[in-house]
């Protein structure tokens, strides 16, 4: 038996997945973001570890067999986060997190102290990013910079809580803009430009590696015979393509969750920074990836939910099976800035063509193909930087419903696979590697892709009426942006 753990934003999620790879029982617990000032985004570490052992008394409460014979456990976590360390392992502030926009500013200083970061770290800097929140950090909490001896990524600090070990896997740490991605080690320039020494990092390893053992106390507490493994693990995407098998290159998955990634593995580090493409370690070994990514996917239907009153699932009642023609509405999803392909935090979301005919379910209607155009707009750049895609699984919790990945296969004209099983996510996948740690077996024999339930096509009758609607959709962008654009924020 494995357990894979996945440190979600909005939850915790804890999974039990047996010899067979198939999920036995799960546990979720909820987390909260705090929003100390616009544009940041905070959690307390101590929270994560408050849901985890939540999470993981709840499964030994309800599955004491299982939970007896678990032998592995893996990790995965959201990426890019900060957790700061003073000398005695003690948590300084609240970890700062993905998608917090104050270190704009700091993403400049940051490439001008190391000119070279682009094509090290397989990315332009970016405010979600960690680095330039250390240069945040430095200029307007100085006291605590002082105090900061380490700092550990999301999932690194769980592991750290769960067996004393300061370690990270290879695809968390590409998003720490520390990394050389190439030669898949901590990079000492990059380090320096944010004030920082190799000291202050985990050690490295892939995720596949053994990488610590359960603390004896929590051994017992979970009632588990032996002393778990614990495997290198990954960052949430790379432990998501781990559970979807793709470990291959040239295997590719769009995940429509709160936020929205389109991802593509690859053989080689195959940096292509322009239209911010991220190029970094898969969690596989000798492996990489390029990624791109929109902020506001899922999140998007969920805050539109929000504004209308309605629960998500009322308001995709409204809409027909199938669309016949695009929304008169338009959309644009930068409720959180947007990363690909335009590396803008201060850009923001708007509704456009709006008339006293203009009905609810148009707006339901736009939300889902605004969503839809800036995928549209990562799949075009990732084609621009090799990675051409025809066909892709896609996951993520807006995949369940099948007018939106209708949607979304016509507008971004790829075959789109729905999965047999909607479970397959990161957790899972870091069971995966938990398994793998614990037997050597190969990437290829465990990671197998899942069961597709259909492969969705684009519908030839939309395709003309959504290429006319893109072009309206791009042609927004810079109006918005100059209409709405704030300073980055410079809260100290």
């Amino acid at each position: 038996m494995f357990v894979g753990i996945d440190l979600g934003t909005s939850a915790l999620k804890a999974v039990l997945v047996d010899d067979a790879q198939q999920v036995v029982a799960t546990s979720t617990r909820p987390l909260r973001i705090s929003t100390p000032h616009p544009g940041w985004s905070e959690q307390a570490p101590q929270d994560w570890w408050a849901a985890l052992i939540q999470a993981m008394d709840a499964l030994a409460a309800d599955h004491r067999g299982e939970m007896a014979a678990v032998t592995g456990i893996g990790l995965s976590g959201q990426q890019h986060g900060a957790v700061l360390l003073d000398a005695h392992g003690a948590v300084l502030r609240p970890c700062i997190l993905w998608n917090d926009e104050r270190a704009a500013r700091e993403c400049v200083e940051f490439e001008r102290r190391f000119p070279r970061s682009r094509q090290v770290c397989g990315t332009i800097a970016m405010p979600g990013f960690t680095a330039p929140k250390l240069i945040w950090v430095a200029r307007h909490e100085p006291d605590i910079f002082r105090a900061t001896r380490h700092v550990l990524l999301p999932k690194a600090w769980l592991r750290y809580r769960l067996c004393g070990e300061m370690i990270e896997d290879m695809s968390d740490a590409s998003g720490s803009l520390w990394l050389d991605v190439g030669q898949r080690r901590w990079c000492p320039d990059a380090l320096a430009a944010t004030g920082l020494s190799p000291a202050a990092m985990p050690a490295l390893v892939d995720g596949t590696q053994r990488a610590g053992m359960l603390h004896q106390d929590l051994v017992g507490r979970w009632g588990m015979t032996a002393r778990p493994v614990i495997a290198g693990s990954a960052g949430d995407n790379a432990a998501g393509a781990v559970g979807l098998g793709a470990v291959r290159p040239g295997s590719s998955f769009l995940s429509l969750g709160t936020s929205g990634v389109v991802w593509v593995t690859t053989d080689r580090f195959r940096p292509h920074p322009d239209g911010g493409v991220h190029a970094f370690c898969h969690t596989v070994p000798r492996t990489w990836h390029q990624m791109g990514v929109t902020l506001s996917a899922a999140s998007s239907l969920a805050w539109w939910a929000r504004m209308a009153g309605l629960p998500v699932a009322d308001l995709l009642a409204e809409l027909p099976p199938r669309v016949d023609r695009p929304s008169p509405v338009m959309f644009l999803p930068y409720l959180s800035g947007d990363r690909t392909p335009h590396d803008d935090p201060d850009i923001r979301g708007a509704f456009a063509g709006l008339s006293h005919d203009t009905t609810r379910a148009d707006m339901t209607q736009a939300v889902l193909e605004g969503v839809a155009f800036s995928f549209r707009d990562v799949v075009d750049v990732m084609a621009q930087a090799g990675s051409d895609i025809t066909q892709a699984d896609v996951i993520g919790g807006g995949s369940r419903s099948l007018l939106w990945v209708s949607i979304l296969s016509t507008i971004t004209g790829l075959s789109l696979n729905r999965l047999a099983h909607g479970a397959v996510d990161g957790a899972f996948g870091a069971a995966r590697l938990a398994r793998i740690a614990v037997t050597g077996e190969s990437v290829d024999t465990v990671c197998l892709p899942p069961q597709r339930e259909a492969t969705i096509h684009p519908d030839p009758a939309l395709v003309e009426g959504y290429r006319t609607r893109l072009a309206c959709y791009r042609a927004l962008y810079p109006a918005i942006r100059r209409a709405f654009a704030r300073p980055p924020s410079d809260h100290g």
